[in-house]
């Protein structure tokens, strides 16, 4: 977890206030590992606080994000995820059934997730590409099913 000096200073680089609620939810952000939930980030906002408003969090959420702290990534049919890790072009990799999240490093070498066929006149800055399939513990779970059926 960053120290509240280097969350203050983060803020202020990025050219917002320092407020309690922010500095909950950015601490809450960049203690938690990898990738939360708003109902998480707020569960942790909210200890530190004692008491922080749904909104707040979704506010401070979407202002942290626009300022480039954060990073919110939206697998289809899971909730919208948080994470203090950007700047970077990494990818991620989502469980089909329980929605465990992990990073993982963009391909070593040319990047060709960079490079679309055609670019309808954008300038491409980033590619979000998400890797679906089973964590370890679901499949466990699969396989010992499979051996009692």
């Amino acid at each position: 977890m960053l120290d509240t000096h280097t969350l203050h200073e983060s803020l202020r680089q990025a050219g917002l206030r320092v407020t309690a609620p922010r500095l909950a939810v950015l601490a809450a952000i960049s203690g938690k590992g990898e990738h939360w939930d708003a109902e998480a980030i707020a569960n942790a906002a909210r200890k530190q606080l004692g008491t922080l408003s749904t909104q707040s969090v979704y506010d401070n959420l979407r202002i942290l994000e626009e300022a480039g702290l954060v990073r919110r990534i939206q697998p289809s049919g899971h909730p919208g995820l948080y994470e203090a890790r950007v700047g970077d072009n990494h990818h991620h990799i989502v469980c089909r059934r329980c929605g465990v999240t992990a990073n993982i490093d963009c391909t070593i070498g040319a990047a060709p997730c960079l490079e679309p066929s055609i670019d309808h006149g954008f300038t491409i800055e980033e590619a979000e590409v998400i890797f679906w399939g089973l964590c370890p513990q679901c499949r466990q779970e699969n396989h010992t099913k499979d051996l009692e059926e």
